[in-house]
């Protein structure tokens, strides 16, 4: 899997609108992160969710090549302010003294992700980019509630492998080129990750103890490898069978 998308070149007027509304989505990061207590406490936090949205703009403006976001998308770029709001508030730990306002926030990005689709579809306004953004902001939702955890129950650094996996699976494609072969459609893969996001948002409540916590977060972590080897075997048999051809 690549970070590149093979979309059609944009026009510089339409670069232009795409970044007037990434722009916007910038001064909502500023909004939300001066309203909401707790989060942003100190210069750390704001510059810890700047520079996570900055990437978010450049891999937008530049590899991803948008145009127009178009609703479905403006839900998601709502989603990615929060993600950087969430990993914004995981400097100097301010989202512990916040955990509750913390895992709201990061529920609410989750629930957007059905939101965007069900608006994708009613305007019939699906797109490479839109699936790629998506996707890209679970992955590192999922990646930022385990450092979360990591922080709040010291279970070890493990548990960040539950999301790192799927970077390593990526970075492992730029060598490997049988490995960034399209995958097929696989409802496994979506419960997994339903399963991952559901088992560290647990893991993260006052109310888990130490030792649930960490089974919830194993779990999480067996299923991601079970499933990602379900889909690297898949991968080699294919390769292997096209260069036997």
């Amino acid at each position: 899997m690549s970070l590149f998308i093979n979309a059609p070149s944009v026009t510089p007027a339409k670069r232009f609108y795409s970044a007037l509304e990434l722009f916007l989505g910038g001064l909502l990061l500023i909004a939300l992160g001066t309203l909401i207590p707790g989060l942003m406490i100190s210069k750390s936090n704001w510059a810890t969710a700047a520079g996570v949205y900055g990437v978010i703009v450049f891999l937008t403006l530049t590899l991803w090549r948008a145009g127009p976001l178009g609703w479905a998308n403006r839900v998601t770029l709502v989603r990615a302010v929060l993600v950087a709001l969430v990993a914004g508030a995981l400097a100097d730990n301010a989202f512990v003294d916040a955990i509750w306002i913390w895992l709201c926030m990061a529920v609410v990005s989750l629930m957007l992700d059905g939101i965007d689709g069900f608006v994708a579809r009613r305007t019939n306004s699906h797109s490479h980019f839109g699936a790629r953004f998506d996707m890209e902001l679970d992955a590192l939702m999922i990646l930022l509630l385990c450092i979360g955890l990591v922080r709040l129950e010291s279970l070890g650094a493990w548990v960040v492998l539950i999301g790192a996996l799927r970077y390593a699976f990526v970075l492992a494609g730029w060598r490997l080129e049988w490995l960034a072969a399209p995958l097929f459609p696989s409802l496994r893969r979506k419960t997994v990750c339903v399963w991952q996001v559901l088992a560290l948002l647990l893991s993260l409540t006052p109310l888990t103890s130490h030792t649930t916590a960490m089974l919830l977060a194993l779990s999480a972590l067996v299923a991601s490898v079970y499933s990602f080897g379900v889909d690297i075997h898949w991968l080699y048999r294919q390769a292997r069978n096209s260069s036997s051809r």
